[in-house]
């Protein structure tokens, strides 16, 4: 599709407007990828939202590996919300515009809500080095006001680096072609329709990149190390394979979203493809998030449980 820039522009010399590009010119797949993206959208938020709140309501999980992994479920709705809406009016609809603050906005809190897993992660990982290497500090170590600590951290690091990365991308000026060809504003696609030299924008990208996603990685890695020589002298069975079956959900989670995340923005510029990239996207932004529930309520029996008693207050309340 061949949008005239001129559209959406006034007096000012930087485009105001953008649009999506389009999935596809076949009306049938549109509607496929709609109604597949609808229900996995669907599922992460019922998903999450029951996680979160079963956490909340069972004060049996009241400790700090389920305080984060409450915290972890709200990241992924709003990381979600923030970008498959309007992915969504995309695929059926002709009005795939978005103005210049709006794509601003989307690009803010996609970044507050990544950046924000990233560091989460890697505090969850903490919390299992703590609880297997340090058992008996456990409780003073990892008490609730450090808990929050680490949460308002985390949170507070992602809405500085969105802050701080958005307002660094459309400081530039934006001359046109306006079509983005991805499904929501992300970084490189943006850069992709700048004006003139964006080699410091890409430099920035990149530095963010290694100091959000690859410093958190490294500190799972090392604190997952520790972890793994701590359980292997353990001399009891039980208590290797309840070690293990904790920790490899979290495992299974940072290997899914690092995994695709690193791939998108920490490989070489000149690989980079947007088939590949909106597909990577597709993933993290919607397959992780709806896989995420899923992978801990199957492989921890205390989460399944409160979610059995959380869904049995709601049938009471409901016939009731």
């Amino acid at each position: 599709m061949n949008l005239s820039c001129s559209l959406w522009q006034d007096n000012s010399p930087s485009v105001k407007h953008f649009a999506f590009a389009k999935f596809s010119e076949v009306t049938e797949q549109c509607f496929f990828l709609f109604t597949l993206i609808l229900l996995m959208f669907l599922a992460s938020l019922t998903g999450n939202a029951l996680i979160a709140l079963a956490i909340w309501t069972n004060p049996v999980l009241h400790m700090p590996m389920y305080f984060f992994l409450a915290n972890l479920s709200l990241l992924e709705i709003g990381y979600t919300c923030s970008v498959i809406p309007k992915m969504l009016q995309s695929l059926v609809s002709e009005a795939r515009g978005i103005s210049r603050e709006g794509c601003a906005t989307q690009m803010f809190f996609f970044i507050l809500f990544a950046i924000s897993e990233c560091c989460l992660l890697a505090a969850m990982a903490f919390d299992r080095y703590m609880a297997i290497c340090s058992p008996l500090h456990y409780t003073t170590r990892m008490s609730r006001g450090v808990c929050a600590q680490l949460a308002v951290i985390s949170w507070g690091v992602g809405c500085m680096v969105g802050l701080c990365q958005t307002n660094y991308i459309f400081s530039l000026n934006f001359c046109g072609p306006c079509e983005i060809d991805h499904f929501f504003c992300d970084l490189p696609p943006i850069l992709a329709l700048a004006c003139g030299d964006t080699s410091h924008n890409e430099a920035a990208v990149f530095v963010v990149a290694i100091l959000c996603i690859s410093s958190p990685f490294l500190l799972i890695i090392a604190s997952y190390g520790r972890i793994l020589a701590a359980v292997l002298i353990m001399p009891s069975p039980e208590g290797r394979r309840k070690a293990f079956s904790t920790c490899s959900s979290h495992l299974l989670v940072v290997t899914l979203f690092y995994g695709s995340g690193s791939v998108t923005y920490l490989r070489p510029k000149a690989s980079h493809s947007p088939g590949i990239d909106k597909l990577l996207a597709l993933f993290y932004t919607v397959v992780t998030s709806m896989l995420n529930p899923i992978i801990y309520s199957l492989r921890n029996k205390e989460v399944k449980a409160a979610l059995r008693r959380t869904l049995g207050k709601k049938k009471v309340l409901t016939h009731g």
